[in-house]
């Protein structure tokens, strides 16, 4: 058993431990990658906080890129050495929701053998089905994809989640059409992410709402044509006024704020859909005014990891990239080691980072 350093949520709420755990060999189609970077996401932040429950000890991190350095019996198509982005998308192929084109809903995946474990044997769990947090992880074959050479570890991880999630949430999900007006409400790393993917796919007006000018000055780099501080009275007023006086097609909700949640539908317009995106702790409730979008023939759309197909999604974003039409770079507010994983999760909390990175 090889051995690997990883950062181990031992208690929510508490601070990760480094620990010296050992990796199993893949196992029939699956993967062994050495990580180069892995970034910090909000999810991580809340499952270590314990809103959404799970298993401990465990290994989180989910945002993640590398080198294959092994390869488990069954596995086509890929060779030790090619570099990698690592997602939490793991998807069996055969279940309904696979073979409708939806593998972020698969439900075939199942329960693998443990691949952390500690010196006495005691298992620990690769949350997310990755475990990223540590120098090495053990994925299916589905969760990965081959990227270019010319592309920073960093850049790489970065597609694993939030650009996919965000740049899916109004092209795929949101199915935004060029010409319709979109609210992202955040302007954070996934709200970023929604506010370019509505830029590429030909968005109007593209209105960012956040607690923080520094944010909203953030966004307009990132493609908004318009800010509103959510601090204002009534800033749906002032969100409308910048649309021209008409609701937007598209309100995408990028963070798990209740008080997000039960603005979005004042943004909307005859229409219009909003995109659940952020993830409120379990039991939050929200609530909305159920005639209006009755009336107005707005809906509702839940949108997990931007309902992406990872090995045509993430190929045509690293192509952006490549071309100058997508921000990577721009994302990385931040380059921390492993041990400083704690820090740099705390500077992410503090919330004017938009991604911090653990570079191996």
């Amino acid at each position: 058993m090889t051995q690997v350093k990883a950062a181990v949520c031992t208690g929510f709420g508490r601070p990760l431990e480094i620990e010296t755990l050992t990796i199993r060999p893949p196992g029939a189609g699956e993967v062994e990658v050495t990580l180069e970077a892995v970034a910090i996401c909000h999810s991580d932040i809340s499952y270590a906080e314990g809103i959404w429950g799970g298993d401990l000890p465990m290994v989180l991190g989910h945002e993640a890129a590398g080198r294959i350095t092994a390869v488990g019996p069954g596995v086509s198509g890929v060779t030790e050495g090619a570099r990698v982005v690592v997602t939490l998308i793991k998807a069996c192929g055969r279940c309904a929701n696979c073979g409708a084109g939806n593998p972020t809903l698969c439900t075939g995946g199942g329960e693998t053998e443990p691949v952390f474990a500690r010196a006495d044997g005691s298992p620990v769990k690769a949350a997310m089905n990755c475990g990223a947090f540590a120098e090495r992880v053990v994925v299916d074959q589905s969760q990965i994809v081959i990227l270019p050479e010319s592309m920073p570890p960093e850049a790489v991880a970065l597609l694993a989640c939030g650009v996919i999630t965000g740049v899916g949430a109004v092209v795929n999900a949101g199915a935004l059409r060029a010409g319709e007006d979109v609210v992202v409400i955040g302007a954070g790393g996934v709200g970023l992410n929604a506010i370019q993917g509505a830029r590429i796919a030909g968005a109007r007006r593209i209105v960012a709402v956040d607690m923080s000018q520094e944010k909203l000055e953030m966004a307009r780099d990132f493609g908004a044509t318009h800010g509103v501080l959510a601090t204002g009275k009534a800033p749906w007023k002032a969100a409308m006024k910048a649309l021209g006086g008409k609701g937007a097609e598209i309100v995408a909700v990028s963070v798990g704020a209740i008080p997000a949640y039960n603005d979005a539908p004042r943004y909307l317009g005859w229409g219009g859909r909003i995109v659940m995106v952020g993830m409120p702790a379990s039991g939050a409730m929200a609530e909305y005014e159920p005639v209006i979008p009755a009336f107005m023939g707005q809906s509702f759309i839940g949108s997990k990891m931007g309902d992406v197909v990872i090995a045509r999604d993430i190929p045509w974003l690293a192509d952006l990239y490549e071309q100058g039409r997508l921000k990577l770079d721009e994302l990385v507010s931040g380059r921390w080691s492993l041990p400083q994983i704690n820090e740099a999760i705390a500077d992410t909390n503090g919330g004017a980072a938009k991604r911090n990175v653990i570079l191996f």
